[in-house]
């Protein structure tokens, strides 16, 4: 591990916590959780880093851990090993672990699950059901003793950790987690069986709040996919994202790993065409996404937006690490939305057709000003910053290549 990686490491252990603790984001129980790419000038210090965040958790785990994750890709000496070690050591002094994994994924990755599995207190499902609908298990979530839940747009991968931009929440609030366990066991089930349970969300479910000082509370509801797999007490992301853009008054950041109208089998228009709607009664609509989206099935719909007035578009390219290529890594992988003053939707699903009508993803709808604040300087501090570029309508893009090297 070089010096600047070791570095990163030790802060993210708290060496370093005594100078950004009085900073700190002041929700105790609805906590912004953000990765930065080593060496890039996106980190804000009142914001802690998803490594901190989740040893913390899975530290103070007594019962139970439930983990639904896309894939678990782990490298030693890299900064999700100790993540790893934390799970096995709460196993050994009792509390219960279960992890679901996307099958398809799993064979890509099967080293480490295969290692959690052999642990005595850990169960590990491969979920295969959501391929039927044309979907993958992408959900990136876990809850520990149903009292907290993760949720955001890390996956459990050492590059997530430390060298891809991404946005999550740590949420304290038993009836969200009781809920998200709900979820959780209904996919634990889905695991074992060859087909989805056809279920209807509710699309008036219940507010849920938590009390803060200074105002009375934040309130927030959950929201899933696929669509027609939703349990009762959540919100179908899709439906809920375009009632929030139509709702807009004054302005519309969306950052996302990628974006595209273009599907499988036919045109997806309902996220484009409700930015649109947007744009045309005079909200500021900004759509920032990262440099994978230069593919022909996603970078002619971008210069479209462009051209509308009142809606703009710009890539994120964010630069190599100087200790070497990284493959699926270096690269803009939020999932948010913050709509005018008070409102934001954080999420795992990138805005494809498939996301939300075949895959597993979950995701949070907040009302609170000072959320919609903090995201607003994040969403920002990447759309100003040195890595976004505006897309050119006239110019020619080349998809960029970020997997494997040989």
């Amino acid at each position: 591990m070089d010096y600047l990686k070791h570095l990163k490491f030790i802060t993210t252990l708290g060496i370093f916590g005594c100078i950004t603790a009085f900073a700190q984001f002041p929700y105790q129980d609805f906590e912004i959780v953000e990765s930065i790419p080593l060496e890039t000038v996106l980190d804000n210090p009142e914001i802690r880093n998803t490594f901190s965040v989740w040893l913390e958790m899975i530290n103070s785990a007594k019962k139970t851990i439930d983990i639904e994750q896309f894939y678990i890709s782990n490298l030693e000496g890299e900064s999700l090993e100790p993540i790893i070690r934390a799970l096995e050591k709460a196993a050994d002094r009792g509390v219960l672990i279960r992890i679901i994994a996307e099958k398809r994924m799993a064979e890509t990755y099967p080293k480490t699950l295969a290692r959690l599995d052999e642990r005595k207190n850990i169960s590990v499902r491969k979920i295969a059901v959501f391929s039927e609908s044309g979907g993958v298990q992408h959900s990136k979530y876990f809850i520990v003793d149903n009292e907290q839940v993760f949720l955001g747009s890390q996956n459990f991968d050492w590059r997530a950790l430390d060298h891809i931009h991404e946005i999550g929440l740590r949420i304290r609030h038993r009836e969200y987690a009781g809920r998200m366990s709900k979820l959780f066991d209904l996919d634990w089930k889905q695991s074992q069986g060859n087909r989805l349970y056809p279920l209807k969300a509710d699309r008036e479910s219940d507010w849920m709040e938590i009390p803060v000082e200074a105002q009375e509370a934040i309130r927030f509801y959950a929201t899933a996919s696929p669509l027609g797999n939703v349990p009762l007490s959540f919100r179908e992301d899709l439906p809920a994202i375009v009632e929030l853009i139509d709702n807009a008054k004054k302005r519309i950041y969306v950052q996302l790993l990628s974006y595209s109208p273009s599907g499988k089998e036919s045109y997806f228009g309902e996220l484009d065409n409700a930015l649109r709607r947007a744009a045309a009664r005079g909200v500021d609509v900004r759509l920032l996404c990262s440099d994978w989206c230069q593919h022909k099935y996603e970078i002619p719909f971008l210069k479209k937006l462009v051209e509308q007035e009142n809606l703009d578009v710009k890539l994120s390219t964010i630069p190599q690490w100087s200790g070497g290529y990284i493959s699926f890594a270096r690269v803009e992988h939020c999932k948010l939305m913050i709509i005018d003053d008070n409102l934001s939707w954080i999420g795992s699903s990138n805005w494809k057709r498939d996301y939300f009508y075949g895959s597993r993803n979950v995701a949070v709808v907040v009302e609170d000003k000072l959320m919609n604040t903090t995201l607003t300087k994040l969403f920002l501090k990447s759309w100003d910053g040195p890595y976004a570029w505006r897309i050119d309508p006239k110019k020619e893009y080349r998809a960029k290549y970020y997997g494997e090297k040989n």
